[in-house]
This record gives C-alpha cells, sequence and structure tokens, in this order.
C-alpha cells in the first residue's frame, strides 16, 4: 500500500487538500485532510493529477525525422518519445500514425509500419513507460489506403480512426500562402516543387477520396467493438454535416468558429491543439482554441507537436473561468471516454492509479513526478 499526505487532489467535481491510498495498480481510497499513519509521502500541497490522455500526437514523427530528410532509426526514436510524454505527465498516449501522405517520399509513409511494430516490439518487452494505443490518420486521398488500412482493423492497440484531406486549398490548408510556408520550412521543398505538386495532389483527392472514405467508415462500423472515429479539420458547414451524417462523434481540430458552433449542435465532441491555446493561435490561420474555449465549444486538449504543452493549457484555461477539475478533464477524463476508456482519467476510488505530482512556478506547472497503474515512470 502507498499512502500520499498533503496533496491538492483534483477529482472530476472537486480541487482539495488530502490523502490517497493505493494498493497495487488501483486507487484504494480518496480522502479530504491528513493522515497519521507513518511512511505517507508529504506532497507538500503539490498538486495531484490524474495521469494526462494524449489522443492524437505526431511527436514520434519528430523523433524519426529530427530534420528534414534525415531518418532516424526507428527504435531509439521509438524510446525518444515515450521518455518525453511521460515527462510531460502523459501516462496514455494514442500514437498518431498517420497511413498514407500527400508527398510519396515522406516518413510517414516510409516508417508507418516500421513504426506501428516497433511500439508493439517495444511494449512487449517492458521498454516503454506511457501506455502507447494506436490512433490511425487516414489519408482519404492515399491510392494504397485500404490495403495500408486493413491489417489494423483487428489490431488490439488501434482505438480511434480520423479521416484526414491534407490536399492544399481546402480544411487546413485553406490558405495556400500558409501552405508554402508550411511545406518550405518543414518539409524542405522549394516553392516550385510545392506549387508543381498542386495539380497532381487536387487530381488524387478527386479520384480516391470518396470511395475510401466509405470503405473505412463501413470497415471501423463492422467490428466487433466499432473504433471511434473523428473528422479532421472541418472548415465548411457541409464538412461538419457529412461527419454527422457518417456517424462521427468527434470532431478533431474544427478551423473555423462555424465549423465548431455547428459540431456542438449537432452533438460532436470537440478536441482542439493544446499548442494553439498556449501560443494563442493557431500556426495556419486557422480558428484560436482560445476562442472556442471561451464560446464553451472545447470538450479535449491534444498536445499535438510539443507534448508538454498539455499540461500548461490545461492551467491556462483556469484564466477563462474553468475551474481547475473542468480545466483538467479537458486533458485527462474527456479525452479518455472519447475513446472508450473508462479505467482511467480521473482520481477515483477503483480506477487505475494513473496520476502526476505537479507544482506551480511563477505560474507555470512543472511535472515533477508520474505514476502509470501505480508505479513512477517519469
Amino acid at each position: 500500500m502507498k499512502l500520499i499526505r498533503n496533496a491538492q487532489i483534483v477529482t472530476r467535481s472537486d480541487a482539495f487538500s488530502g490523502t490517497l491510498c493505493i494498493e497495487g495498480a488501483q486507487i484504494a481510497d480518496v480522502a479530504l485532510g491528513a493522515t497519521s499513519v507513518a511512511g505517507a509521502d508529504d506532497w507538500h500541497g503539490d498538486y495531484l493529477l490524474p495521469g494526462l490522455v494524449e489522443l492524437h500526437t505526431d511527436n514520434l514523427e519528430k523523433h524519426l525525422m529530427p530534420r528534414p530528410k534525415v531518418q532516424w532509426p526507428v527504435l531509439p526514436a521509438i524510446l525518444a518519445h515515450d521518455a518525453q510524454v511521460a515527462s510531460a505527465g502523459i501516462t496514455t498516449v494514442f500514437d498518431a500514425i498517420a497511413v498514407g501522405d500527400i508527398d510519396v517520399e515522406s516518413v510517414r509513409v516510409k516508417s508507418f509500419r516500421a513504426a506501428a511494430d516497433g511500439l508493439q516490439h517495444a511494449a512487449a518487452a517492458g521498454l516503454l513507460r506511457a501506455d502507447h494505443f494506436l490512433h490511425l490518420r487516414l489519408e482519404l486521398a492515399e491510392q494504397h489506403l485500404l490495403d495500408l488500412f486493413t491489417p489494423f482493423l483487428n489490431d488490439p492497440r488501434l482505438k480511434l480512426v480520423s479521416l484526414m484531406d491534407h490536399t492544399p486549398g481546402q480544411r487546413q490548408w485553406s490558405d495556400l500562402a500558409h501552405y508554402r510556408t508550411y511545406m518550405t520550412g518543414k518539409r524542405g521543398w522549394s516553392v516550385d516543387q510545392v506549387d508543381a505538386m498542386f495539380d497532381s495532389m487536387l487530381a488524387r483527392q478527386q479520384h480516391y477520396a470518396a470511395p475510401n472514405r466509405r470503405d473505412v467508415i463501413a470497415r471501423c462500423k463492422d467490428r466487433s467493438v466499432p473504433i471511434p472515429l473523428a473528422t479532421h479539420d472541418d472548415t465548411t458547414l457541409a464538412h461538419v454535416h457529412e461527419g454527422v451524417a457518417d456517424g462521427i462523434g468527434i470532431s478533431e481540430f474544427p478551423t473555423t468558429l462555424a465549423a465548431a458552433t455547428t459540431a456542438r449542435e449537432l452533438g460532436q465532441q470537440i478536441i482542439m491543439g493544446a499548442p494553439n491555446l498556449v501560443r494563442g493561435g493557431s500556426h495556419s490561420g486557422n480558428v484560436s482554441a482560445l476562442d472556442l474555449a471561451r464560446a464553451g465549444l472545447l470538450d479535449a486538449l491534444s498536445s499535438d507537436y510539443v507534448p508538454a504543452s498539455l499540461l500548461h493549457a490545461a492551467f491556462l484555461l483556469r484564466q477563462e473561468g474553468f475551474s481547475l477539475p473542468q480545466a483538467v478533464a479537458t486533458v485527462s477524463h474527456h479525452p479518455a471516454r472519447m475513446a472508450g476508456l473508462d479505467d482511467r482519467g480521473e482520481i477515483a476510488v477503483g480506477l487505475r492509479a494513473d496520476f502526476i505530482r505537479v507544482r506551480l512556478f511563477d505560474g507555470l506547472p512543472v511535472m515533477l513526478g508520474a505514476w502509470k497503474a501505480g508505479q513512477r515512470i517519469a
């Protein structure tokens, strides 16, 4: 048995100074006030929060390709990624692995299978600190999408699928100037190379996107346990209505206020990027996550490309009228439930003992320790 006392415990509905009791891998008791039991670990007023749950991070890609055209060995990349997310307080991570890409030479195309296999091998060997699940990001204009995706349908790690279309001129990349800046900066393309790809990308989309979308949705729904589906970068009302008509319950990174408002009205849950919130705006010129939070249109946050942003953004929400339990739920309870995980995501008796220790330093939340299933991982 492990006891923690003098911690500011944040549950789903309250925040108080209390004591946490862990037996094995589970939370055995959550109590208000102190304990006189000898040997209890004194946290000296630090926050005790549920372990963070990350639904969409492409952080692994940065380790697989630390610079444009530089490919890193898969296992070292996975271990570095895992250590980084654990040190950010993320105890459950959905590795958002892209299936297909607009660039046939990208790291996504070349390493997606090796990355998925490497994650499985590393987990089986007990090398990973956080719990890792798969979030497959399906590029609908990919010619060979179904052949690439189908082998994963019965993979127990697959807990989320998002439908993407990164064809320039729409959705996230409605502004072609932003698109050119992004592609020349991140992928090292010349402006001429970017422009030369426009026509071929549009032709691929027109030929493959619609049939791929129909087949993917049918296959996800036909499983004995259906796979949760998310739309990605919805921009127009038509995008949202299409997703709702297809039975998709998650709107991931809507790019406009109108799309987010319609998603909420039609019952979709909304995920926005924590880096967007921390920076005060979108790097690609889309709607601000802060504006959606202020409008009551934010259910969950994703660290996207900066693992440390998840905890930081949650505490920033307190400045926008969120209570601490409400803010913490956007990075723990809500994303866990969106993905069908009901054994974690909050500090409650009977749930898995995933929790983190956090201290405020000059207003910044600093992660001091992380525990998964009662065992320290960072």
